[in-house]
């Protein structure tokens, strides 16, 4: 029964090895088998399978040129490695090669002729059988094409861990080694190409684009990928359609619908030839010419979508091709090709037919031409001159695919010299063993290949990364008519770098950029050619203005908004207005920042001119009024008025209008901690002054007879040392002032187009303090004033104390208000003019009357005037004192005599007359007399006693 078996499977063997798999294919025995897989055609034809008898397999249609180059190549690569006698030395390498017709279905097919191979072999059936003619297994396979027809291949081949290099299959779903276990590539993966692709985009500032790709494992994850980074760039994307070449015709007039409706003019497509070529149709019949085309390496150089008669709508297409390589003698191998010499390789006759436009003799579509099936066509000799015909596969010019096939058909055959040279104990196996070369498995070539690190023949270093794949570049194309046989030419526009520095990546010469085919037409300008099409959703935005945002649609669409005052942009599109630094303010037309003007109560400014010239003005009037209380010190009217206390007034006043200069000027640290408290103190000083003085003479002309305890209690010592103690408190006032908050210079940058440079008082309950101090002293000072205002006028300045009171009071009450709600340099010129204000208020009051006097009124400026003023004074008070005792006396009689008495009516009269103030007499004696005649009362000033007064 065992026996049996073994007959069984070894039949079926035979079987397997010599029909199963597509029948046509490309195979050449030798000791080891490479696999391979490649498109030689584009599809299969339709056909509804209604299983009404055996279904037959489908047959492939349209033959492709440029994967049956790729198909050479894998040839030629294989045949330098046989020929080599350094390269795997005394082994051949042999092959099969299937036509994946660029679907999964036949790519299976074929895959699984390889598994079964690589099965049966691991039943060692060679004892039962003479397998003179068996096929070694399958140790590698290259290929395939496209992403989704990979992605089924590697499925299947990881279940068994034979590798599988792919030259094209880029998307970025193959590098999860988790899932596909031996599949590697030549090829860099999609996860650049979408970010290469979104760099392009924002390179020439497009924003509003149209999405389309494949519906398979190629284009929606890079279509996924793409979304991502436009996301990260705000470019927005208006139309996100999938696309494939099965689709039916209605499928294809609607998305050409959407796209020609669509405001977007870019087209970024992730797709191969076969499913962009129905979309490109339909567009070139509905003449759609306003479209730039953004190609994926998939279809960026496809023969299918580069014809001449497509060229009005894809002239212009920007596309991503991958780095072209140098083949040695690959050129004259391809034209060397001929169906007698290439028996071996059954599609070379299809090739041939196709190139020829013949039939070959018996080929079987020369009998489905003859029973009217195919179209007819001349018979040729399979010698003709490849040469003499133009096909795309003889564009050897920019070897792209073709140099990755022959990059991943000499990675593996390095990595089974790798294995041949082995030294036992430096391997990659168990216990750091070697593999044998003539035993060699699937698996074993996978484990090598992963460990890869070599320099090929073109000097490159080769080793496939962490995910298996090869690190590459992309080379920029832009599709041109040629000028001599109007057919496409891609030309190399620039280039993008995967692992270069952010920024420096891409690479593009703009002045090589042809769009929409316009160098076709003589009607254009060099301008509009070179010109950068517009793909915006909103019309940008001139410089000035920035752009808004509409509600309910996308980012990219927006509205112009003019910049803010104080912020500019200064180039077209800005998302944002920059706000202009705190030194400078915008423009009228918000593009670009100018310096603010810097103001301050300056010295050169007519206001400030002004002000300087009030201040000096006071000085020099009061200097004038202290020298001439200097020059007439020992005249009656100074020394009335406490010359000593007079000239600290002065000097205090001279202080104060000084003071107010410190306000003019660009304030500095130092003047800003200055000028306060000069003010402060200066003012206090004068303040104290006068009250000291107007107290003093108050309490002396209310006491009825002056004692020596007045004298001493009101001597000239402790006058000036109630002035130091109140000058004192406000000293105190600033210098804790100074010490906790000192003020400081300020740059006030909040009002537009200038900067007032203005003191930061450091404090603004500081300042309340030291002018809420001067008022209280003001105050006191009124209320003395006040009180006094009707002694001897050559006595004391009462009554013009308290107007200057009253003047003080007007000018620091209207003072705060003023203060706080100026800004700038106005600010310090409210507090210039206050200090000014009632400066000049206390000087003219309390000084300008007497100066008057002294200058032009000197006869009043004596010692019996002021004797005279004083005793009528005097005598007043007296009168007063006597008049209201009499009434009280009256008053208390009539209340004790009650009706029975009376007393008799008394009257009391002032006789004074301009006699009884003689001028040349010594003495006064003024008289009081009442009617009763009873009472004469006299005084008499001496002039020691007087003197003591003053």
């Amino acid at each position: 029964m065992r026996l049996y078996l073994y007959y069984l499977i070894a039949l079926g063997s035979s079987y397997v090895t010599s029909t199963y798999g597509p029948h046509q294919r490309a195979q050449m025995t030798g000791d080891i088998l490479l696999g391979g897989l490649f498109p030689i055609h584009f599809g299969v034809a339709s056909k509804d399978q209604d299983l009404a008898a055996r279904p037959e397999s489908t047959q492939c249609v349209r033959f492709n040129f440029r994967g049956f180059r790729w198909l050479q190549a894998m040839i030629f690569a294989i045949d330098e490695i046989n020929n080599s006698s350094t390269l795997l030395p005394n082994i051949t390498l042999g092959y099969r090669i299937f036509d994946t017709c660029n679907t999964v279905s036949k790519a299976l097919e074929a895959t699984l002729s390889f598994v079964a191979q690589n099965k049966i072999d691991s039943l060692n059936l060679d004892e039962f059988c003479n397998c003179t003619d068996h096929i070694p297994s399958t140790i590698a396979v290259v290929g395939a094409t496209g992403s989704t027809v990979s992605t089924a291949v590697a499925n299947l081949l990881g279940l068994f861990y034979i590798p599988q290099i792919s030259y094209a299959s880029s998307s970025r779903l193959l590098s999860n080694k988790n899932q596909y276990k031996s599949f590697m590539r030549t090829i860099p993966t999609d996860e650049y190409q979408a970010t290469a692709m979104a760099d392009i985009i924002e390179y020439f500032q497009w924003n509003w684009v149209i999405a389309v790709a494949s519906d398979d494992d190629y284009g929606r994850p890079g279509i996924e990928k793409f979304e991502k980074e436009m996301e990260e760039r705000d470019i927005c994307i208006h139309l996100n359609e999938l696309i494939s070449q099965y689709f039916v015709d209605h499928e294809i007039k609607a998305l050409a619908d959407r796209i020609e409706n669509s405001s977007a003019k870019v087209i970024v497509v992730f797709a191969s030839g076969p499913d962009v070529e129905p979309l490109v149709k339909e567009m070139v019949r509905r003449n759609v010419t306003d479209r730039i085309w953004l190609a994926s390496e998939a279809w960026a150089s496809s023969s299918l979508i580069a014809k001449p008669e497509y060229l009005d709508v894809v002239a212009g297409t920007i596309g991503f091709a991958l780095r072209g390589g140098h083949i040695p003698g690959f050129r004259e191998f391809l034209q060397h090709v001929q169906p007698k010499r290439d028996s071996h390789n059954e599609f070379v006759r299809e090739f041939w037919e196709e190139t020829f436009n013949c039939y070959l003799e018996d080929s079987p579509r020369l009998r489905e031409s003859e029973n009217g099936s195919t179209t007819f066509r001349p018979l040729c000799t399979g010698e003709e001159d490849i040469t003499s015909v133009e096909t795309p596969y003889l564009d050897y010019k920019h070897l792209r695919i073709s140099y990755n096939v022959y990059v991943a058909v000499y990675s593996i055959a390095q990595a089974l010299q790798d294995i041949l040279t082995c030294t036992p104990g430096r391997g990659l196996f168990a216990n750091n063993s070697c593999a044998d070369i003539k035993k060699v498995e699937a698996w074993q070539v996978l484990k090598q290949l992963r460990h890869l690190n070599y320099t090929n023949s073109m000097g490159e270093k080769m080793h496939f990364d962490e995910n298996a794949d090869l690190a590459a570049n992309y080379t920029i194309i832009n599709w041109h008519r040629s000028t001599e046989d109007g057919s496409v030419i891609f030309e190399e526009v620039g280039f993008y770098s995967m692992h270069a520095k952010r920024g420096a990546k891409l690479s593009i010469d703009k002045t090589k950029i042809l769009w929409n085919g316009h160098s076709s037409e003589v009607s254009h300008t060099v301008l509009d050619i070179l010109q950068v099409p517009f793909s915006n959703c909103s019309e940008e935005c001139d410089p000035g203005t920035r752009k808004g945002l509409i509600d309910s649609m996308p980012t990219c669409c927006f509205e112009c908004t003019e910049c803010s005052d104080g912020e500019y942009s200064n180039h077209k599109d800005a998302s944002v207005c920059t706000k202009c630094p705190n030194n400078s303010w915008s423009n009228g037309n918000h593009t670009f920042c100018f310096l603010k003007e810097i103001e301050f109560l300056s010295w050169t400014e007519p206001f400030g001119i002004a002000l300087a010239i009030c201040a000096v003005l006071g000085v020099v009037l009061t200097a004038f009024v202290m020298g001439v209380f200097v020059k007439f010190r020992n005249t009656p009217i100074v020394k009335a008025t406490n010359r000593e206390l007079s000239y600290v007034l002065l000097f205090s006043l001279v202080c104060c209008f000084s003071s107010s200069l410190i306000f003019i000027g660009e304030p500095q640290n130092w003047t800003c901690r200055l000028r306060q408290p000069a003010f402060g103190v200066s003012f206090v000083l004068c303040i104290s002054c006068i009250l000291v003085k107007t107290n003093r003479v108050l309490l002396v002309f209310e006491a009825k007879i002056p004692t020596s305890l007045h004298r001493k209690w009101w001597g000239l010592n402790l006058q000036f040392l109630l002035v130091f103690l109140c000058t004192f408190v406000q000293v105190v006032i600033c210098v804790v002032w100074l010490y906790n908050a000192p003020p400081s210079s300020y740059r006030n940058y909040d009002i537009d187009e200038i900067i007032f440079i203005t003191c930061n008082e450091g404090s603004v309950m500081a300042l309340g303090f030291l002018i809420g101090y001067t008022c209280l002293l003001a105050a006191i000072c009124f209320f003395f004033a006040f009180k006094s205002r009707k002694l001897p006028e050559n006595f004391t300045e009462a009554k013009f104390i308290t107007f200057s009171m009253l003047i003080f009071f007007i000018v620091w009450l209207s003072f705060f208000p003023a203060y706080f709600s100026t800004y700038g340099k106005f600010v310090s010129a409210v507090e210039v003019i206050a200090i000014l204000a009632s400066s000049f208020g206390l000087l003219a009051c309390i000084f300008f009357n007497k100066v008057y006097i002294i200058l032009f009124k000197p006869s009043r400026n004596t010692i019996e005037e002021v004797r005279c003023s004083t005793a009528a004074h005097a005598f007043k008070v007296a009168a007063k004192a006597t008049l209201k005792h009499s009434t009280a006396s009256k008053k208390k009689s009539n209340s004790i005599g009650g009706s029975s008495g009376s007393t008799p009516s008394s009257s009391i009269s002032l006789k004074t007359n301009s006699n009884d103030c003689d001028q040349s007499s010594g003495k006064h004696r003024p008289r009081v007399s009442f009617g009763s005649g009873t009472v004469t009362l006299s005084l008499s000033f001496e002039e020691s006693r007087r003197s003591s007064l003053m």
